[in-house]
């Protein structure tokens, strides 16, 4: 009931209401941003050139974010919740602005690289303060107030995206990031006091093993450049080893990356942070949706990024449909949801290339939506399962280890993406003929991702259920 105690109407009333809402505004500035990149990238390419580095947009974003969140722990510590969310909106915004004055793609990949870190910190700094700005009867429900920001950003990031760049002002989207900036951090000052929040710790970060698992991001993302498969393979290959050494480096560390038990093959834990992994590597394909309708299909901007968040609706869509379930039938989601977004993956590949708007466009939206619902199906129970399986007294590292492996898994896949894409042509020969051979490729391939999660995933139902 709205009355109750620690009910929606407290939560969302009065001074708890405005911190509701500086909170939640941190989350929704990086997810629009997200989403609106996405929507007007294929207008930008278009004007300053850089086809080829396409993805690396997503890549240094998600990259530049993983260290944001990581830092998120020493900045709440050293800085308190006011000071850290205004560095952290400064730091996007001058990103935003880096960006819409990009006057080429290397200038524009600095902007948003800076947008990340920014954004990266907003995301940590946002969740963190929870426990900090409200009383502990009203955690559950702010947590789901901020986390539902993402859905807002499906809707909000495509129509400001699209919006600019019909208008033939693609950079207007980033100057509009600044304004929404400047009320963010009105209300941050105004609502969030510098002290008074009770003691502080200062928190381990293992920052080298972090560095080091970007470090293999942009190493794959270097090799996409080249139109050599020797260097490709070599640069994958380097970047799998590297990975296997920081799993390796972790498993006895002192300061760990993942808790206990995670690097025993089979089991439980394993099979989760595996089954995460891969299924969040396979919607990064997303990222070239907008670009694909627009040169193969000749749709506007505003509706090739709505087509493009028909993943993200899947998703949001098959995590209300799952979460909650009994055992057992939590049980079928897990075993059937990564076979379902294989299945849209491949659709997608044939679908795709062919034709040229029309039935083709709309033929499209039940495997775009399939991808995301085979997602959602079980996001939530393996979340779950993940808090319920981790050793006792790492609770708090199997946490923090989900938002680490998915930004890790989303910024190697972008870069993965962008190797495939460019391999099958998407740059040289490039435009219509290009982007058809691109498509085909990217969507078979990235369908391996979710079918890795299917065949893995029999670990991840034995963990222990809600």
């Amino acid at each position: 009931m709205s009355g109750e105690r620690g009910g929606w109407s407290e939560l969302l009333s009065g001074r708890n209401g405005l911190r509701s809402l500086a909170l939640a505004g941190g989350v929704a500035v990086h997810a629009i941003n997200v989403y609106m990149v996405t929507t007007i990238l294929p207008s930008a390419v278009r004007d300053i050139g850089g086809l080829e580095y396409y993805a690396w947009n997503m890549t240094l974003f998600v990259a530049a974010s993983i260290f944001g969140s990581a830092i998120t722990p020493r900045l709440l510590a050293g800085a308190g919740p006011q000071r850290g969310l205004l560095a952290a909106i400064a730091i996007f915004a001058a990103g935003s602005a880096m960006c819409a004055v990009a006057p080429s793609m290397p200038w524009m990949l600095a902007g948003r690289s800076v947008q990340g870190l920014g954004g990266g910190l907003l995301l940590g700094l946002s969740y963190s303060c929870v426990r900090l700005l409200f009383e502990e009867r009203l955690w559950s429900r702010a947590m789901v107030l901020v986390s539902s920001m993402w859905g807002v950003a499906t809707l909000a990031g495509p129509a400001i995206g699209g919006v600019f760049a019909q208008m033939g002002y693609w950079r207007g989207a980033f100057w509009a990031m600044l304004p929404i900036s400047v009320g963010l951090a009105a209300l941050v000052v105004t609502q969030v006091a510098a002290s008074g929040y009770g003691e502080r710790s200062r928190q381990p970060v293992p920052l080298g093993k972090i560095a080091a698992l970007v470090f293999t991001v942009l190493l794959v993302s270097m090799g996409s450049l080249s139109p050599s498969w020797g260097v490709n393979a070599l640069t994958v290959a380097a970047g799998i080893v590297i990975s296997v050494a920081i799993g390796r480096a972790d498993r006895d560390a002192g300061r760990r990356l993942l808790p206990e038990g995670s690097y025993v093959p089979g089991s439980a834990l394993a099979s989760l942070y595996a089954c995460i992994a891969f299924l969040s590597i396979g919607v990064c394909t997303e990222i070239y949706i907008p670009y694909f309708l627009q040169e193969i299909h000749g749709q506007s901007p505003l509706l090739a990024g709505y087509w493009m968040v028909l993943m993200s609706a899947g998703w949001t869509a098959g995590s209300f449909m799952s979460s909650g379930r009994p055992r057992q039938l939590a049980d079928r989601f897990m075993a059937v949801g990564p076979w379902l977004s294989a299945a849209g993956l491949v659709v997608l590949g044939v679908l795709m290339p062919l034709g040229s708007g029309g039935v083709m466009i709309w033929a499209m939206v039940l495997p775009l939506f399939a991808v995301g619902v085979g997602v959602g199906l079980c996001w939530p129970n393996m979340l779950t399962r993940i808090f319920k399986a981790a050793p006792k007294g790492q609770e708090n590292i199997a946490s923090a280890a989900i938002t680490t492996l998915q930004l890790y898994a989303i910024a190697l896949g972008s870069s993965m993406a962008g190797l495939v894409a460019n391999l099958a042509g998407l740059a040289e020969p490039g435009g219509e003929q290009g982007a058809r051979q691109a498509a085909f490729a990217l969507f078979m391939v990235f369908a391996l991702a979710p079918a890795a999660a299917g065949m893995v995933s029999k670990g991840a139902r034995r963990a222990p259920g809600s």
